[in-house]
């Protein structure tokens, strides 16, 4: 296992820890679309538990490492065995899809990052309306209409070619290790986020539409994607 995997793991696990932190607390009284399914209302509990999900991948990559250049037998008789149970030779690599992984977190935590600045406190986690409401129509807003949402998904994606790929702590040694199972959690896991993305920007735009009708309208025109120019 190499320095440079290691820290970049490190740099993903940062980058996805800030985008993923509420910049505002929700006011409960000002939430709206409270009537979609429970599992769509906990994308913030979600968020928590990816992330800490994520420093536990970054923590046994680290301790993996530094057992590369001081053996963990020398530490520990049973160290090495809590590491990596499963085998004594894993391969834990900078793969070709990892950095692609890596590059998509950046991306994802950066346009998300942008939507915490540009929105300011009225960026909640939850679906709410502030007493100073305004539409945003600039930076990535002037692109898609909920770019945090896009924001989500290429972290979604990039954790998925980061961590449940051949070469990964997770697919090496820990619980992922057996064939298939990390394709069966990557696509539970998109298709939640995606139902989430879909059942909030509708919930958006129609709150937008009501409270700035006539703005609203010409930026629909203008801005006519959710997520993907071109695409979606």
């Amino acid at each position: 296992m190499s320095l440079v995997r290691v820290s970049l793991v490190v740099v993903q696990a940062l980058s996805n820890h800030w985008a993923c932190t509420p910049p505002n607390p929700t006011q409960e009284k000002s939430r709206y679309h409270k009537e979609e399914l429970y599992i769509l209302q906990i994308a913030p509990l979600i968020f928590k538990i990816h992330m800490t999900v994520l420093w536990i991948c970054a923590f046994f990559e680290i301790v993996y490492y530094i057992s590369t250049v001081v053996p963990l037998t020398s530490v520990s008789p049973i160290a090495s065995t809590i590491v990596c149970p499963h085998t004594s030779d894993p391969f834990l690599r900078a793969s070709p899809m990892f950095i692609i992984g890596i590059i998509a977190v950046c991306l994802g935590s950066y346009i998300r990052l942008d939507c915490f600045k540009t929105l300011g406190q009225l960026f909640t986690f939850d679906l709410t309306v502030h007493p100073a409401h305004k539409l945003i129509t600039s930076r990535f807003y002037s692109w898609v209409r909920h770019p945090a949402y896009t924001g989500s998904m290429l972290l979604v994606a990039g954790l998925a070619f980061s961590h449940l790929t051949e070469g990964s702590w997770l697919t090496e040694c820990g619980p992922l290790r057996s064939s298939g199972s990390a394709i069966v959690v990557w696509a539970a896991w998109w298709v939640w986020t995606l139902a989430v993305g879909i059942s909030r920007a509708e919930a958006e735009d129609k709150q937008m539409q009501k409270l700035f009708p006539d703005e609203w309208e010409k930026y629909a025109t203008n801005v006519p994607w959710w997520f993907f120019p071109g695409l979606a």
